[in-house]
């Protein structure tokens, strides 16, 4: 199995503000992708789509405010389905941690490379709408590669 872990820390805010990012769908569709719907709460189902290309269902598995949210991917391309996706957030200071792990990938094909470095841009549109208000989420995230 594979992992793909990140770090990240939001300055000037506390976990629970990080924790309503990953939680609302208002939240989610400010930092990942516009087209979010379904429910953030435990046991619960997410939908994130990413146009043209598709997107990915999540149950919502696990919430503690302002401490952990956790996913399981039930549907999407098939190197994520059964994937776990977890943020454990923790106040460092003036900063909150975000310790982000999407794992269980079969294995670390070039789609996971792809995959880290989106989920890096994406915690970075995280961190900016936690601390600016403005994040950048699809379709307006950064083009990496021509996979998007």
């Amino acid at each position: 199995m594979a992992d793909i872990l990140h770090r990240v820390g939001v300055k000037d805010s506390n976990p629970r503000a990080v924790y309503d990012a990953l939680t609302t769908v208002d939240g989610l569709a400010a930092w990942w992708t516009k087209e979010t719907t379904g429910s953030g709460e435990t046991g619960r189902m997410l939908q994130f789509r990413f146009p043209p290309v598709g997107g990915f269902d999540m149950e919502v598995l696990r919430t503690l405010p302002g401490e952990q949210v956790t996913w399981k991917v039930v549907d999407g391309p098939d190197e994520w389905i059964g994937t776990t996706i977890d943020w454990k957030l923790r106040q460092d200071g003036d900063y909150t941690i975000v310790l982000f792990e999407h794992r269980g990938w079969k294995e670390a094909v070039e789609f996971m490379n792809h995959c880290s470095t989106k989920w890096a841009a994406y915690l970075l549109s995280l961190k900016s709408l936690v601390e600016t208000g403005k994040g950048a989420p699809a379709p307006d995230d950064v083009q990496i590669s021509d996979w998007h």
